[in-house]
């Protein structure tokens, strides 16, 4: 993860936390993270084990520890009891990531808006404007509902590759880009559909013109193409438009990373 070097102290705790997530082994009883806390100087033998250091990294290790609940908890108490701590930056971003493997997307959309507003020249704004963006990604529903988180993701991650084109992420939003594009075209599909089913042909045609100039390189587009030609050639379809049921979800980004040239692990540690 890109992050800021705002201060050596903040840093450092930083660094720390992450090395702790990264070792993940004998650190569970209280007795072992309190000498780890001692050896690291952060918290000397008998002193106060609530420094902001110390919180941060406990909130780190229940994070790690995929604990998000607990670590959330602790990441508002640094931000409520320790706001100008070197380690409250991280204890804000951290936070919107709590929520956002809680599931919580609409809170940690905020969240990450604010860490947005609140330090829009650090180094982890990258990861945040993708994090922006997958907020409204994992809430992509299937193409009969409301398409707008789509929509939504897709100006996000256009805006990061737009703003930060050399981050480690640009790839990857790229193919959630397409992925995003694709299930508006599936959508716009299964609109044109639902118009056929209810012989509003007219409103249909529309549609799939709207889909073949809007996303043309879309899984669908040959679908849709065979359908307008039915519907242009005025011949009775019958039957024949249960062959053009379309897909109902979002297609794996996956999926899509052979056209822009990568491999499926990289990018950001999301699913």
């Amino acid at each position: 993860m890109i992050f800021a070097k705002e201060n050596s102290g903040f840093v450092r705790a930083f660094i720390l936390c992450l090395s702790l997530g990264l070792s993940g082994v004998g650190l569970s009883g209280c007795a072992t993270f309190d000498r780890v806390l001692d050896w690291t100087g952060l918290v000397s033998s008998g002193s106060d084990a609530q420094t902001p250091e110390a919180l941060a990294m406990r909130a780190m290790d229940d994070f790690n520890h995929g604990s998000y609940r607990s670590a959330l908890k602790t990441f508002e108490e640094i931000k409520d009891r320790y706001p100008f701590s070197d380690v409250a930056l991280l204890a804000e971003l951290k936070s919107a990531d709590a929520k956002y493997h809680l599931d919580e997307y609409g809170e940690a959309l905020v969240l990450y808006g604010d860490f947005e507003a609140n330090h829009p020249t650090n180094e982890a704004i990258p990861y945040v404007f993708f994090q922006i963006g997958m907020c409204s990604y994992k809430q992509i529903g299937t193409v009969d509902r409301d398409p707008a988180k789509a929509a939504n993701a897709i100006q996000a991650f256009a805006r990061l590759n737009r703003t930060y084109p050399q981050s480690p992420y640009f790839q990857e939003a790229n193919a959630r880009i397409m992925a995003a594009r694709d299930f508006l075209a599936q959508h716009e599909f299964y609109v044109a559909t639902f118009y056929v089913r209810t012989d509003e042909y007219s409103q249909a045609q529309g549609r799939l013109e709207y889909l073949q100039a809007t996303y043309p390189d879309s899984s669908v587009a040959p679908k849709a193409a065979e359908l307008l030609a039915e519907l242009k050639s005025g011949k009775p379809l019958a039957k024949s438009w249960r062959r053009f049921i379309p897909q109902v979800s979002l297609p794996s980004w996956q999926s899509f990373t052979s056209a822009i040239g990568i491999s499926s692990g990289i990018g950001a540690p999301v699913e």
